[in-house]
């Protein structure tokens, strides 16, 4: 693949092929104004009227059209096809946040495989906005200010433990795993705190929480992130 990277001091937008509005990249774009293309997130971008800043991906999902109102040397073309374009993307992009739409709602396959990529590059920060939710991988640490009886729904995508404050129902103790225990569907009772010991967490909270949750994760100090290589991390003991 092409060894560039899109940098930038600034959270990203990461516009992909999946579900979205026009009102959604607007929104995204107002807390993230550098915009990637994830291959064909590029139609979206022109059909909402927002100039791409790159395009990245294998170039099989967008119009020639489409392709060619972006200049030769802001595309970063990826020709593996071992990847989804939401990964390829991704992996390119260094960045405080990317805050992807386009991604969860339709298929659900594709949703699916949106989620394993968070947890698959945990250094790399990422929110992803959907039709009702957002979905985060959880860092070692977040602080985030929420309502009384809100949902925070916990989706592990491996085994992990961790600790909480200002849930309903407190996670301290608990050995999630996506085979045996999950935590859907518990309520905040106030600012809430997480920790997690290991990047495999999925949060879920209500799209209203995006710029918060934009701002926390750009925001969050290196101590507050995961590494780069996620091979490093292992299973938690089970309890």
């Amino acid at each position: 693949m092409n060894d560039s990277i899109v940098h930038s001091f600034d959270p990203v937008t990461l516009l992909g092929g999946g579900e979205a509005s026009i009102a959604d990249v607007h929104a995204a774009h107002a807390l993230a104004p550098m915009c990637v293309g994830a291959d064909g997130g590029a139609e979206l971008a022109r059909i909402a009227g927002v100039e791409l800043d790159t395009i990245v991906g294998d170039f099989d999902s967008i119009s020639q059209e489409t392709l060619e109102t972006v200049p030769l040397a802001r595309r970063l073309h990826v020709s593996e096809q071992d990847s989804t374009d939401f990964n390829k993307a991704l992996r390119c992009i260094d960045a405080p946040v990317v805050v992807g739409v386009g991604f969860l709602g339709a298929r659900l396959d594709h949703q699916l495989a949106a989620l394993h990529v968070l947890a698959a590059h945990p250094d790399r920060s990422c929110v992803l906005l959907g039709p009702h939710e957002i979905a985060f991988l959880c860092p070692p640490q977040v602080h985030l200010k929420l309502n009384k009886s809100e949902i925070v729904s916990l989706f592990p995508l491996a085994p992990v433990t961790g600790t909480s404050k200002g849930l309903r129902w407190d996670i301290e103790g608990l050995a999630f795993d996506p085979m045996s225990f999950i935590g859907t569907s518990n309520e905040a009772v106030g600012p809430l705190t997480l920790t997690m010991n290991t990047p495999a967490m999925i949060v879920m909270l209500s799209r209203a929480h995006l710029a918060q949750v934009t701002q926390a994760l750009a925001r969050a100090p290196q101590a507050a992130r995961w590494p780069v290589r996620a091979a490093q991390y292992k299973a938690p003991t089970q309890l």
